[in-house]
């Protein structure tokens, strides 16, 4: 009876150290101090939420045709910032494409606290003011997530009507990750169910992911895409942070659904 007891006061007592301590675990936001430096081509925007201002960058097609362009809205890993990735897009904005990339609330220069509703508010946000820019053809603004991206791209896939859908290297679900760590799902405080937003979504969807990545192991890229039959998956030569830019990947799949 004594062991069960203590066997019982260790497993409550680390449930409760996840429970508070998840969240720093899930939003390992880096310092804004030594980032790279804004780049002039890429256009602050301040987009407004329940948690105060988020920040977004604003980067221009290199290529203008004078009509309204096709966007991708970049949503990056829980590790990064906007700041690391304006450089990263050259292709796509040399074809004509614009870019938003969005940071989270409580990273760099954003307010807030992180968290799935937050993040989820402000990439809402973010599609809103791209959808009332003249310059951007708001029927073409297609979510891209990276890693925990992955779950703000799919959540606005939820809330708006988007044409497609880009993951690299996301996770099927936070609870696919609670449960490596000995974690029920009641103790989730951010679920990010990318699975059932892939289920629920028509549109096509493309899924890049590293076939060496040891962080969110392939595993969870077959479950997302035999979550829907409009997806195409497609593995890279990488694991986790090591990935090329897969324009490639990206541009096949925009071209075939007349995207850009």
């Amino acid at each position: 009876m004594t062991i069960a007891i203590v066997c019982a006061a260790v497993v409550a007592a680390y449930w409760a150290l996840l429970f508070f301590a998840q969240r720093s675990m899930l939003f390992p936001a880096p310092p804004a101090a030594g980032a790279p430096p804004r780049p002039q081509f890429a256009e602050p925007v301040w987009l407004a939420t329940s948690v105060g201002r988020v920040e977004a960058w604003y980067l221009p097609p290199i290529d203008i045709d004078g009509q309204p362009a096709p966007m991708l809205l970049f949503t990056h890993g829980n590790g990064e910032l906007i700041d690391y990735w304006p450089d990263e897009f050259d292709q796509p904005r040399k074809m004509g494409m614009a870019v938003l990339l969005v940071e989270y609330p409580g990273y760099g220069r954003s307010d807030g606290a992180p968290s799935e509703g937050s993040i989820t508010e402000g990439v809402v946000a973010a599609y809103d003011w791209a959808a009332q820019q003249p310059q951007i053809d708001k029927t073409r603004i297609i979510p891209y997530g990276r890693s925990l991206g992955g779950g703000a791209a799919t959540a606005l896939s939820r809330a708006r009507p988007v044409p497609a859908v880009i993951l690299e290297s996301a996770f099927s679900s936070v609870a696919a990750f609670a449960s490596g760590f000995g974690a029920p799902k009641f103790l989730l405080r951010d679920r990010f169910d990318n699975e059932a937003a892939i289920a629920s979504f028509k549109g096509p969807v493309l899924i890049v992911h590293g076939d060496r990545d040891t962080i969110v192991p392939p595993a969870h890229a077959r479950v997302l895409a035999a979550a829907s039959p409009n997806t195409t998956l497609r593995y890279l030569p990488c694991g986790h942070n090591d990935c090329r830019r897969p324009w490639n990947e990206v541009i096949t799949f925009l071209l075939r659904f007349k995207l850009i």
